[in-house]
């Protein structure tokens, strides 16, 4: 163990999406600290590298300019402004930001934990990391049974990549479609359909009891009816929580993940929380682009305060591509942003094709565009991106801007 001390402007604690994006935008003011042994990924992409589309050197982040600590941080001391980390190494900074993440929620299922087990059984595998994808990608052989807990964005993409491998996948969801948060009851059945083609066995509003071991590997996921689902590889995708931890143990203000103001700063003005981690307005998105922008907004803010703009909530599209694995077949893409369940005020447009499985729905709020689900071919995302990331007032095109919009490729 050594022991030394780095002075640093701007101390970045995480080496994911946001605290990476925010070193490369500082420079070599910044000093990044991240705990995982491998070089930084894009963790948006962990499907593509279990599917087998990419390699894991594929998917690795670009190099920050400055000093990267392959070192886990264990303590913050705000008195002082250092930074202890597990390898005895000290960081001195001027500006602290907490890029922490999320860990992966562990259903509280019967028979998971052994009394006094503290490591999760054999066969049962949480998604959110490299370790997860590469052990997860050893244990993957044609026809082994696998079943996949949770139906979100990375339960669904967990699905995907296991059945394009070869494996016998079973996906239940507790609620009632696939991708609740972020797709409207039509782009969900889309969804589903194609995890179906897929040969993805679906159980929506399905809830999970328990597991059964056999030898201290699971081999069996309980439903709430009692009934039995064989298992060899159990892959958890409940959700995330923000880590928090570390902020806590400082004194920060933290409800679901750290509290920070429109200039991402915490409860001590010398702090700044990012990402996953961070919790604006209320709300914790734990998701890629606002992980992004907040990073760029943050970045804005340190290297020129008199001329940066506040942080006001994400304006980018979640975007997923869902491959068949199959030759010749084409790829679901979907795209999908702000809030696709209108109000009664608000105007709607929809167009569907279901032989070519392609759907299109934008929400307009007076002359604003404020939510919307693409799936099948994304045209139009291009001209849907600009105007929602803009927030400008839509163009008028023959008194509909909304088909215009939907419809300037071309149409469906």
């Amino acid at each position: 163990m050594t022991s030394s001390t780095s002075n640093a402007r701007v101390a970045v604690i995480g080496a994911g999406l946001a605290g990476v994006r925010l070193a490369q935008r500082l420079g070599g003011a910044a000093v990044l600290i991240g705990e995982e042994p491998h070089a930084p990924y894009n963790r948006v992409l962990l499907a593509d590298v279990l599917a087998g589309r990419y390699g894991p050197e594929v998917i690795g982040l670009p190099a920050a300019p400055g000093e990267f600590l392959r070192t886990r941080a264990v303590r913050v001391d705000r008195a002082d402004r250092l930074v202890h980390c597990a390898d005895g190494r000290v960081v001195r900074y001027e500006t602290l930001v907490l890029a922490t993440g999320s860990n992966p929620v562990l259903p509280p299922l019967r028979g998971l934990f052994a009394p006094d087990a503290h490591e999760l059984p054999r066969g049962v595998h949480p998604f959110r990391t490299m370790d997860d994808c590469l052990a997860l990608s050893d244990a993957i052989r044609p026809g082994v049974r696998a079943v996949v807990i949770g139906g979100g964005l990375l339960g669904v993409s967990a699905a995907r990549a296991l059945a394009v491998r070869g494996a016998q996948v079973v996906l239940t969801q507790q609620g009632d479609r696939l991708m609740e948060r972020q797709l409207d009851p039509a782009a969900s059945e889309l969804v589903h359909r194609h995890l179906t083609e897929l040969g993805v066995e679906v159980h929506t509003e399905c809830r999970v009891r328990g597991v059964r071991q056999v030898d201290g590997a699971v081999r069996s996921v309980e439903l709430a009816d009692g009934y039995l689902l064989g298992t060899d590889l159990t892959v958890l995708a409940c959700g995330v929580r923000p880590r928090v931890g570390l902020a806590q143990a400082a004194g920060l203000d933290v409800r679901r993940g750290i509290v920070v103001d429109d200039e991402l700063r915490t409860s001590d003005p010398h702090i700044r929380a990012i990402g996953d981690c961070a919790e604006h307005s209320g709300e914790v998105r734990c998701l890629a682009a606002p992980a992004l922008e907040q990073a760029d907004a943050l970045a804005d803010s340190l290297l020129s305060p008199d001329s940066a703009r506040p942080y006001s909530g994400t304006r980018a599209l979640t975007r997923l591509t869902l491959h068949t694995g199959r030759p010749g077949s084409a790829p679901l893409d979907l795209a999908a942003f702000g809030d696709p369940e209108p109000r009664p005020d608000d105007d709607v447009v929809q167009l569907a094709d279901a032989t070519r499985g392609t759907y299109r729905k934008v929400v307009v709020r007076g002359d604003r565009l404020v939510g919307g689900v693409l799936l099948g071919e994304l045209g139009t995302v291009g001209a849907l991106a600009r105007a929602w990331e803009a927030d400008d007032p839509l163009p008028e095109d023959d008194g509909s801007p909304l088909l215009h919009l939907l419809t300037h490729d071309g149409g469906l």
